[in-house]
Formats: C-alpha cells, sequence, structure tokens
C-alpha cells in the first residue's frame, strides 16, 4: 500500500478523554477511531492488524478440529429465557431493543444459548459427536463504565468456541488440546512468555476455568505466579486450601498484575440441559450432550500488544500481527530515487512481502516518527546517499542501529 493512498493520518498528541495506552497509541497512529465510550471502530490499519490475529486463531482452531462458522448478533427472546438469562436480574448487561412488529430482541453478549439451540437440530445419535464449532463476532455488553481503550468495550470482536461431547473423558482430551492451542497462539502474536495458564472460578460450571493471563501494568486482574510451573492462580479464589489442591509452594508465588487474553471453561450440562440437547448412545440410550466453552477477545489481545510492547516512540507490533512487515521510506523526489523506491516497493510485492510505502513529500524527521509511531517490524530507506551507494538502509524497529545493505541482501532478511 502507498502511504499517499491511505486517508488516515497520525497526530503528535493523544486524545485528552484516553488514559489507557493502548488507546492513545491506537488512536494517534491512525488504527482506530473512537465513536464513543468503549466502541471503537477500527481504520485501515486496525483492520489488518485485527485480521492476522483472527487468522492466527483460526488456523490454530482449524488444526485442533474446529469448524468456523457464523451466528446472528440478533438473538431471539424465546431462547435466552429457556437457560433464564433474558432477565435483567439475571445478567445486567444485556443490550436490548424493540421489534416494530412487536416483540423484543438482545444483541449478543456471549454464544452458548445460540450454539445449544443450533445443535438440537443436528444432533441425534452418538456418531453426531464431538464436534466444535466456533465463530467470529461482534458482542455487545451494556457496562455501566467502560475504561482501558479496546481491551474493555461496550462493542468487541471475539472468537468463541463450544466443544460437545459425549461425556466429560472426551470433553476432558479437547480440553487439553484447546489449552495446547491457546498456548500456540499467544506465542504467535508475540505474548507467550508473558502469558500463564491461571487457575480460576469455574463458577457453578466446575471447581476450576482456566484463563490465560499476560502480565502487565496495565491489567485489571492480580494473579499468583508460579515461575517455574508457568501457572498461576487468580487473586479472586486464591486461599491456602487452592495452593494446596494445585500442589503448589506460593511463599514462592510472585504477586502480579495481568491481562486476561483467553478463557476455556467445562460447561457440563448447564446449557445441554434446558435445550433437552441429547443423544443416542450407542445402547440407544439418551444422554446429554456435554459442553465446554472457549473464548478470545481479538481487540483486546489487540490492545495488551500495544500495552506490552510500546516504547517511547510508539507501538512495536510482533512480525506475525503487524499490519506490514516491512515500512518502505522513501527520502528525496529525484527521478532516481522514486525509481528506485518504486522497484523496491514492486520486488517487495512481488516476493509476498506486505509493504507500507511512504511515498509522501515530507521531510525526514516527520516520516522517521511517523515510522516510529506505527510500528512496523522492519524500516527500508532509499535515499540520495543509499543510493550513491547501490544500497539501501534497514532498520529493526526494535533494534537502534541501521545497516546499508544491498538490495538483494535486504529482500533476504524479510523473504527467507
Amino acid at each position: 500500500m502507498r502511504q499517499s493512498q491511505l486517508f488516515t493520518k497520525t497526530r503528535r498528541e493523544a486524545p485528552a478523554d484516553e488514559v489507557s495506552k493502548n488507546a492513545q497509541l491506537l488512536i494517534r497512529g491512525g488504527y482506530i477511531h473512537k465513536e464513543m465510550a468503549g466502541v471503537y471502530s477500527y481504520l485501515p490499519l486496525g483492520l489488518r492488524v485485527i485480521k492476522n490475529i483472527e487468522n492466527i486463531i483460526r488456523e490454530e482452531m482449524n488444526a485442533i478440529g474446529g469448524i468456523e462458522m457464523k451466528t446472528s448478533v440478533l438473538q431471539n427472546k424465546e431462547i435466552w429465557e429457556k437457560s433464564n438469562r433474558w432477565s435483567d436480574e439475571v445478567v445486567d448487561n444485556w443490550f436490548k431493543t424493540k421489534l416494530k412488529n412487536g416483540g423484543e430482541v438482545g444483541l449478543s453478549f456471549t454464544n452458548e444459548e445460540a450454539y445449544s439451540n443450533i445443535l438440537k437440530q443436528f444432533v441425534s445419535s452418538y456418531k453426531d459427536l464431538p464436534v466444535f464449532p466456533y465463530d467470529f463476532k461482534e458482542i455487545f455488553r451494556n457496562e455501566a463504565r467502560s475504561k482501558s481503550g479496546i481491551m474493555r468495550g461496550r462493542e468487541f470482536y471475539w472468537k468463541a468456541l463450544y466443544s460437545f461431547s459425549k461425556d466429560e473423558s472426551e470433553h476432558n482430551a479437547f480440553y487439553e488440546k484447546s489449552k495446547a492451542a491457546y498456548r500456540n497462539i499467544f506465542n504467535r502474536v508475540g505474548i507467550g512468555d508473558k502469558t500463564y495458564i491461571t487457575f480460576a472460578s469455574g463458577g457453578t460450571f466446575s471447581k476450576f476455568s482456566h484463563e490465560f493471563q499476560t502480565v502487565c501494568d496495565a491489567g485489571e486482574d492480580i494473579i499468583y505466579i508460579d515461575e517455574e510451573n508457568k501457572i498461576a492462580v487468580n487473586k479472586e479464589i486464591y486461599n491456602d486450601e487452592i495452593v494446596e489442591s494445585l500442589k503448589l509452594e506460593k511463599g514462592k508465588l510472585a504477586e502480579k498484575k495481568a491481562i486476561e487474553v483467553g478463557n476455556i471453561f467445562t460447561l457440563g450440562t448447564k446449557f445441554s440441559e434446558p435445550f433437552d440437547l441429547k443423544y443416542k448412545n450407542e445402547k440407544g440410550e439418551d444422554q446429554l450432550v456435554f459442553m465446554g466453552s472457549y473464548g478470545i477477545g481479538l481487540g483486546r489481545l489487540m490492545g495488551t500488544i500495544v500495552e506490552l510492547f510500546a516504547d517511547e516512540k510508539g507501538i512495536v507490533w510482533p512480525e506475525e500481527v503487524a499490519p506490514f512487515r516491512v515500512h518502505l521510506l522513501r527520502f528525496g523526489a529525484s527521478d532516481a530515487v522514486t525509481k528506485s523506491a518504486d522497484d523496491l516497493y514492486d520486488k517487495l510485492r512481488k516476493a509476498g512481502v506486505a509493504v507500507l510505502y511512504d511515498d509522501r513529500d515530507l521531510r525526514p524527521g516527520d516520516k522517521f516518527a511517523d515510522a516510529d509511531l506505527l510500528g512496523m517490524p522492519v524500516r527500508f530507506v532509499v535515499s540520495e546517499k543509499t543510493l550513491a551507494e547501490n544500497k539501501v538502509e534497514v532498520k529493526y524497529r526494535t533494534k537502534g542501529e541501521s545497516e546499508l545493505m544491498l538490495v538483494e541482501e535486504a529482500l533476504k532478511t524479510v523473504t527467507a
């Protein structure tokens, strides 16, 4: 993409009403636009990041047998009344609206009922199970107070997978696969070494659920970490009995602030029972389907990455989530410099490298400042100086020094 064709522009100052680092930098960089408190539009650069995260999650979900689909945002009142979660007294953060022809619908705040109702139409035999459908969709929660930028909003984009198994044993096998898949996701987006599988409350579903908590000063949760075993306990359930049952020692547990970037729950028959979601086993007996839930908020994950890696100059994107791998900067408007930069842009694109080409006529200082703020992993510079040596200047966003390379060498660094 040519930067001259990108309608968004960077801003020098952060919005006065934003206190979170992620929102400040993403708005300054033109990644997102704030519509209102807790509601953001994703601009072209921000959408590319979200799509990269989405593709990583999709690959890992498909690898463990996930089947992608798309559920409706508008939710049927009668469906949710079956589980008693339509009532505002039970769930106090619904967004609901009246239909012109009468009746009322809600905007999805989660997906358990929707999936159970759909699977009811297709599951009747043990031969139909297990099945692991998932989707990416907008979720709406009428929070009394929205904060933390895109990490906690009233509207957000998430992935939810639900497992439908014959029994607890079959469920547990998939549950362990999901843990490994989540670790792969967080490793690929660059936060794996700071993310811990964390024991949390299982609510009415099970003794424990598992959160994936990323250690970060901007976190809203407190966790106690066993560094050696890479596991943690959420403060909400932390006590001597829990520590003993998990065979942890504690005095050795480090207290840290963290951000919840994903969670997995055993649901059991909590949502299959109200929908009479049953199958006939090998003996012809009716059995309730055993369920699990597996969620990741993509905006929250994107905001966490910004919070963790940003420096005093701006955003620092890990390679797999960056909107572009290379930021190509052209300094000078002579025919020779323009042709050299254009040629390099074409070579990068033909090699399949995602590249943002800063072909604007701005001062070098402004271009460098924008490049640092936007945070692409690698920067290529073409100028009269580099042209004189028949080379290109290469600099990694996480390194202080740049170096001059032959064009062929520079291409190898981003195509190998």
